[in-house]
């Protein structure tokens, strides 16, 4: 899942049902936007909220994490209380006998193909977004090419295609993710793709590549998390949560 955007009018509400995941899921991955504000005090939320889990945690950051630019103090808390947090890197994890990889970077805006964007106008900060979407996109695709897995999965923050951003004004589209990514996820043989970011967005979506995209933010599922049964077939199954 993704978005949980913990501050105070949230804290505690996704813990009873993270502390019940081992009865449904065997690792729990965050796809950014784990704080409001990127705050110590929200930092310190979140790790309440995700602290002694009963499966590994897997976690990329999102833009939100960055706004006090305190991303490098919200990943250490983070990794002290052993989430393993990726950024244009990987892990593999032993599930059930099988390997699990799972490669991690946030991501950025860059825009597709008929929704390109200018990254040469607007803030300072968006025109960092729009450069940073294509840089992320390389580290991904380097994350992937290191798993030697039976599953790959791409873990990022912004959205590598359109199809799971649909429902998001078409002119913010540019703004909410990258066709890079997808282009890396294709690339790296992933066997599925998780972001969030897109509030308003639809959950299901695939690359040109027929990788399985989902949008896992918090808004869009409307519950704590999703539920996708992966197997080295290449063919994720929603499942019951």
């Amino acid at each position: 899942m993704a978005d949980t955007h913990l501050r105070p009018a949230v804290a505690g509400r996704f813990r009873p049902d993270f502390l019940r995941l081992a009865e449904h899921a065997d690792v729990l991955l965050l796809a950014g936007d784990l704080t409001d504000g990127g705050t110590p005090r929200d930092a310190e939320l979140l790790c309440a909220e995700i602290a002694d889990l009963p499966v590994p945690v897997v976690a990329v950051l999102g833009n939100h994490d960055h706004d006090r630019k305190l991303a490098w103090r919200i990943s250490a808390q983070l990794t002290d209380i052993g989430v393993h947090m990726l950024d244009g890197t990987a892990i593999t994890l032993e599930c059930n006998g099988i390997r699990l990889g799972i490669a991690g970077a946030m991501g950025g805006s860059g825009g597709f193909p008929d929704h390109p964007g200018n990254p040469d106008v607007g803030t300072e900060e968006h025109r960092a977004r729009m450069l940073r979407g294509p840089v992320d996109a390389g580290r991904l695709r380097q994350a992937l090419d290191t798993l030697d897995t039976d599953i790959r999965i791409a873990l990022m923050h912004f959205a590598p295609v359109i199809d799971t951003i649909v429902g998001e004004p078409v002119k913010f589209y540019p703004g909410l993710g990258c066709h890079d990514l997808a282009e890396a996820v294709d690339a790296g043989r992933a066997t599925l793709a998780l972001h969030g970011h897109a509030h308003s967005g639809t959950e299901f979506g695939s690359t040109a590549g027929g990788v399985p995209v989902r949008n896992v933010s918090y808004p869009v599922l409307g519950r704590s998390y999703a539920v996708y049964h992966v197997g080295p077939d290449r063919v994720p199954h929603p499942g019951k949560c």
